[in-house]
């Protein structure tokens, strides 16, 4: 086959060095791993392996004769003009579209469903080079449409800088939040500020190469942000020392009441409910800086036994989707004031999912 033409001849691939030193001692049973020193991604002679390897795939691949067929069918597939759904907030509509071969979507926002859409971020503008993404699941509008806080990623991390824009002129604001990752935003009403979660700043010395780093994040902790603070002023909401690998997840209510605090301690489908009534607070949260009380959350489901999502709330009657002795997930309704007092709103599929 002309395509694997350089396969006609033998290939020379790198040698994996053997470290016949590497047992292991599985109660009693000796296990070697002659290759484990493969796994630091930061010594050198892996990093050279590595390279070595990638010389010999581009030897194959820039022989193979229908690569440029290939690579000219799938441009041709994805050049075509993309949208996603649009979203409404305050008195503005906003939504993101692809031309067809951008690399990142860009967000438009516009006065009305009728009126001309305006380029509103154009993540493509980043970088010269392209290494800074926006990252989609950190970005939300204020509850007036007033503001845009997004997150900016570099060269593939997870880890996220937080911005602010001004909608009507898109001007930047000083805001800038680091040490951000695995969080959304979550606007309080008044428009004074955010939640989201964040990491302690690594020490000094660390090693954080972005995009590369693979060394597990602990502590992750709640913050509010007030606009046009420094990050050294956010109020820490919410923290859990005695489990480092627990992952939160803030969202407030439709009504701007409440503020609900997801719990995740992996993967799986389930997770822990804590809410906190932000209308009790005297002074509002501008009564928690300085101090070093976390907001007083209540306890709503405290056992990773299923998976709750809060889908809305009529006062302190609160509606949730959730896998709750219904692998196919239902949608249950419970009041705050009663929480042993759950009941089924639309039960779950007799019918397989598809």
């Amino acid at each position: 086959m002309h395509s694997l033409s350089a396969l006609d001849k033998p290939l020379q691939y790198p040698i994996a060095r053997r470290d016949d030193t590497v047992i292991d001692d599985y109660h009693g049973v000796k296990i070697a791993d002659p290759y484990r020193w493969l796994e630091d991604p930061d010594a050198e002679e892996v990093k050279g392996f590595v390279q070595e390897q990638v010389k010999l795939t581009e030897s194959v691949l820039s022989a193979c004769d229908t690569r440029e067929n290939l690579r000219e069918k799938i441009t041709k597939l994805f050049d075509h003009p993309r949208y996603d759904a649009p979203f409404k907030q305050g008195n503005k509509y906003f939504h993101f579209h692809n031309t067809g071969l951008q690399a990142q979507n860009v967000l438009y926002v516009q006065d009305s469903l009728e009126g001309e859409p305006d380029v509103l971020l154009d993540p493509n503008g980043l970088s010269v080079d392209g290494t800074v993404s926006l990252n989609s699941e950190t970005l939300s509008v204020s509850e007036d449409a007033k503001y845009l806080a997004y997150g900016l990623s570099t060269s593939g991390s997870d880890w996220v800088t937080i911005k602010v824009m001004r909608v009507e002129d898109k001007i930047v604001e000083a805001d800038t939040l680091y040490w951000a990752k695995f969080t959304g935003i979550s606007w309080t009403h008044d428009g004074k500020g955010f939640f989201y979660c964040r990491y302690p700043t690594p020490k000094e010395g660390e090693n954080l190469d972005a995009g590369t780093e693979t060394n597990s994040n602990l502590y992750q902790e709640l913050y509010y942000h007030f606009l046009g603070t420094d990050q050294s002023e956010d109020i820490l909401c919410w923290r859990d020392p005695e489990n480092p690998k627990y992952m939160f997840g803030a969202d407030v209510t439709d009504d701007g009441k409440y503020l609900l605090l997801y719990i995740d301690k992996s993967c799986d489908p389930v997770n822990k409910v804590y809410y906190c009534d932000m209308s009790a607070f005297s002074d509002g949260l501008e009564g928690f800086k300085g101090g070093n009380s976390l907001l007083p959350f209540i306890k709503l489901i405290d056992n990773f036994d299923a998976k709750y999502q809060v889908i809305a709330n009529d006062g302190t009657l609160f509606t949730f989707l959730t896998n709750k002795d219904a692998p196919k997930y239902k949608i249950v309704r419970g009041d705050l004031k009663e929480p042993s007092g759950w009941i089924d709103v639309v039960l779950e599929s007799e019918n397989r999912c598809s």
